[in-house]
């Protein structure tokens, strides 16, 4: 006879776990786990008054335990939150034991420390048969300890009785390899791919690096034509235009600008905000639309807008601005 192989040796043992979580999956029933949960949130708690003197209150689960719990001990009334629930992010292995039961606290330490080390690739759940029949009725438990394996709130697999940390392990492997991929906070060892860089935003900021602002300015402009929404290039090309005509001007120009002179005082505008001074930049700007009607009115408002994108919109002094302009206005 010839022997398997170890790839042989292993695509039978994923058919084998394959078949038995079918199998598993057709014989235990976990919705009316989830039922008699939902039954007991939905239960009016503010209108029945304060609890009966000496009986302690109780509060129903708010959610799912934090993933840094590695073992959690789980009744009826919490199993859908701590288990069902949580199996959408995390393999849970529940482990179905009695006080009384002698091989259970064998494998119990076992489970325990696995499930530290596991480092929320999976975690924990131990639940008393004796207190909690409804969910030992629902597994259809006939011997304890009894291991099963829950993802996405369905039995994948399971095995009763002690078994080694070695055995354990590879068991647990075996199903993370089929299933883990799908679980929302399954760890991974992959670190996350960067994103390419754009080969065309790389040397316009060489460019600028070298202190050639018109080759960067005509770079990113390119960029920005070329695709519309490129919100990098757009964003580095009106910058280093500001830039490019706030350098242009006479920093006197804050001085001297007249009143009237429209063009003057947009260079006194463009030379404040250069100065790190945007509120006394947009108030300049204000200023001018106050006075001002017909075509000197809308340069002056576009100026302020194209202003307004050099910075975030959720800034203060934009906010400002926006309420002082829309006055101005109307």
């Amino acid at each position: 006879m010839t022997r398997p192989t170890n790839r042989q040796q292993a695509a039978a043992a994923a058919a084998r776990q394959q078949a038995a979580a079918v199998a598993m999956a057709g014989a235990v029933d976990l919705s009316g786990l989830k039922e008699r949960a939902d039954a007991q949130r939905a239960q009016p708690t503010a209108a029945s008054g304060p609890p009966a003197e000496g009986r302690p209150a109780t509060a129903p689960p708010t959610g799912a335990p934090a993933p840094g719990d590695a073992v959690i001990d789980v009744t009826e009334e919490t199993f859908e939150t701590e288990v069902l629930a949580r199996s959408d992010q995390q393999l849970v292995l529940v482990d179905l034991w009695a006080e009384w039961c002698g091989p259970c606290k064998q494998l119990s330490p076992v489970l325990e420390s696995l499930a530290v080390r596991a480092g929320g690739a999976w975690v924990l759940a131990k639940i008393d048969v004796d207190a909690n029949p409804r969910i030992a009725q629902a597994f259809r438990v006939q011997s304890i300890p009894m291991v099963v394996a829950i993802a996405h709130g369905q039995p994948v697999a399971a095995f009763n009785g002690v078994r080694s940390e070695a055995e354990i392990t590879s068991w647990v492997d075996e199903i993370l390899g089929q299933v883990g991929d799908t679980l929302t906070g399954a760890p991974t060892d992959a670190p996350a791919e960067p994103e390419p860089e754009d080969p065309r935003l790389v040397a316009a900021a060489a460019k600028l690096d070298d202190g050639d602002f018109e080759g960067a300015l005509a770079a990113y402009q390119a960029v920005a034509e070329a695709e519309p929404g490129n919100v990098e290039a757009a964003s580095a090309a009106r910058n280093l235009e500001f830039v490019l005509r706030a350098q242009a001007h006479d920093p006197a120009i804050v001085d001297t600008a007249a009143a009237g002179d429209i063009d003057a005082q947009l260079a006194a505008a463009d030379v404040l905000l250069l100065g790190q001074q945007p509120e006394a930049a947009f108030d300049r700007i204000i200023a001018v639309v106050k006075v001002t009607a017909g075509d000197d009115r809308t340069r002056a408002r576009t100026r302020l807008l194209e202003l307004f994108e050099l910075f975030e919109s959720d800034e203060p002094f934009v906010i400002a601005a926006r309420r002082k302009l829309a006055s101005a206005l109307y």
